[in-house]
């Protein structure tokens, strides 16, 4: 096969944006060279490596295998490219970061004063839910994975590096939000709103609840933690929640934490990538940053 460094950087571009007119922006060529750089690249292949159905890529089987590959070799590359840079003294290059939605209340943060010190960086932060970045960490799209709950399947690197305090909000103005010590059983009662299945925090709450042989009365289920919070001040319900949610307060937006027997639950946030990998310099500069907060 022939098959150049910049055809396969194409070609992930492809893979990640789903338009052949969105890669040839990426890599700043026209979309016929693409469409023809593209045509080659399955010549020399042999086989199909995508199908365009509805004006949407869709990678085949054999499509998806060059993409694995196309992303191993230009993440290797990128760090190559690092490494040399430091050799030279200079610190710049790009940082991937995937996390769990409820990381956005202080990962920010954490960016900025990481770029404050490196500041010739660029960094590309995804937020999804918890299945969007498990999804990530198993096709190996980024340098580092920030959530609480890492899949138990895979080979990881996993590093705690900060507590993730599970807590049960009411309405600012109920009852229980002066209430002191409020037995778990006194929410029988109670409607719950949490966040979807899969999420973190849900997991961590009905692990909880399980060992308590507690069985949460659900109104609703939502996958964002604004939505929750507009939902208890509301009157809609009482939720489980991040206090990170609450960016870290006792009260926020019209909610209040209940002191419930047993809560806080305490989970943690974790650092991971897939094990063996090897993290170019700004990963690891990153992730020793964290590791320091």
């Amino acid at each position: 096969m022939n098959i150049t460094f910049r055809q396969l950087r194409l070609f992930l571009a492809l893979a990640e944006t789903g338009s052949v007119s969105a890669a040839a922006r990426a890599l700043h060529v026209t979309q016929p060279t693409a469409s023809m750089q593209l045509k080659d690249m399955s010549e020399s292949v042999g086989l199909p490596l995508y199908e365009v159905v509805a004006k949407k890529v869709y990678l085949t089987d054999i499509g998806q295998e060059l993409a694995k590959t196309a992303r191993a070799i230009a993440q290797s590359w990128d760090a190559f490219e690092q490494e040399a840079d430091g050799a030279r003294g200079l610190t710049r290059g790009k940082l991937r970061v995937a996390v769990v939605s409820t990381a956005q209340y202080f990962m920010p943060r954490l960016l900025g004063s990481f770029c404050a010190r490196h500041p010739a960086i660029d960094v590309s932060l995804e937020v999804l839910n918890r299945d969007g970045v498990v999804q990530r960490l198993r096709e190996n799209m980024d340098d580092l994975y920030i959530m609480s709950m890492p899949p138990a399947d895979m080979d990881l690197s996993d590093d705690i590096f900060m507590t993730n305090p599970i807590v049960v909000v009411a309405p600012a103005d109920d009852a229980l939000a002066s209430s002191s010590s409020v037995p778990l059983d006194a929410l029988r009662s109670r409607r719950f709103i949490l966040r979807e299945r899969g999420s973190g925090t849900r997991m961590a709450a009905d692990q909880h609840f399980r060992s308590h042989r507690f069985r949460p009365d659900i109104r609703l289920e939502l996958g964002s933690n604004e939505a929750i919070k507009e939902a208890v001040a509301g009157g809609l319900g009482i939720a489980v929640l991040s206090r990170h949610a609450l960016h870290g307060l006792d009260g926020e937006h019209g909610v209040s934490v209940i002191d419930v027997d047993g809560f806080p639950v305490l989970s943690n946030w974790h650092i991971v990538h897939p094990g063996g990998k090897k993290l170019s310099p700004l990963a690891r500069a990153f992730k020793a940053h964290l590791l320091a907060t």
